[in-house]
């Protein structure tokens, strides 16, 4: 019971590593807040699988790259909740292509869910942790946000964005005792993963030096470490998961 008494916030979790961060933190005593863009089915059906005598899972649809829409929903989940101690900006998106090929829109798009949405997010949590003077932010990257990957210029930029806006925030935030932090998933089994042809997962395999794809709970586990007490020095940090890819 880590999370115990706590509120916490997650970004699209109703899917892969999104949702495993929401069962995780539910089961580890959390209170929990959900987004969603279109699954609201299966949105109600956590919230019903999730929700104890002990804690409260809530769903809201949100469209994370929406600024005026954020700032709504976060007063929202305060009003409900009463108060955010954990942020984890997970909602993204992929739109991959070669650089030659890749439009303007497509770029634009990526930047837009993957990166803009954690300012969003981050922006209009922001008041409310410093009146707290307590908080603990953190952002879902990538390694493909440290190392790269062709076909993937846009999704790059956008995790890669994202630890430079972690690492500024822990700056600005840290003498309020608000800790900011990222974790960064190498090739884990998801949605995205699984659709990939039989012949790249096999090249994907090879860059691994632990031989095989991450779980989305291996994932969850870390956030878990960065979102409860037993992290309270760390701060400005990225975390891989990765299998050793990013050594």
């Amino acid at each position: 019971m880590l999370l115990k008494g706590k509120n916490a916030l997650v970004t699209g979790g109703t899917r892969g590593i999104g949702l495993a961060i929401v069962e995780l933190f539910a089961k580890e005593g959390a209170n929990v807040a959900f987004t969603y863009i279109s699954s609201e089915v299966k949105a109600n059906e956590i919230c019903e699988r999730l929700t104890s005598t002990d804690n409260k899972i809530c769903a809201y649809k949100s469209d994370a790259a929406d600024y005026t829409g954020s700032e709504a929903l976060i007063e929202k989940v305060l009003e409900d909740f009463g108060s955010i101690d954990i942020l984890v900006n997970n909602a993204g998106i992929t739109r991959d292509n070669l650089l030659l090929r890749m439009s303007e829109e497509h770029f634009d798009e990526v930047i837009a869910n993957n990166l803009k949405s954690v300012f969003n997010f981050t922006k209009s949590i922001s008041k409310s942790m410093l009146r707290q003077k307590s908080g603990s932010i953190i952002n879902i990257t990538s390694i493909i946000g440290i190392r790269g990957q062709a076909g993937q210029s846009n999704y790059a930029a956008s995790k890669s964005g994202i630890i430079g806006f972690t690492k500024s925030i822990a700056d600005e935030f840290g003498s309020r005792s608000i800790r900011c932090n990222a974790v960064s998933p190498g090739f884990i089994e998801t949605d995205m993963t699984e659709v990939l042809p039989e012949e790249v997962k096999k090249d994907i395999l090879r860059q691994i030096p632990m031989q095989r794809m991450g779980k989305p709970e291996e994932v969850a586990n870390a956030v878990l470490f960065l979102a409860s007490d037993l992290s309270k020095y760390v701060s400005g940090q990225v975390l891989s998961v990765c299998g050793a890819m990013s050594r």
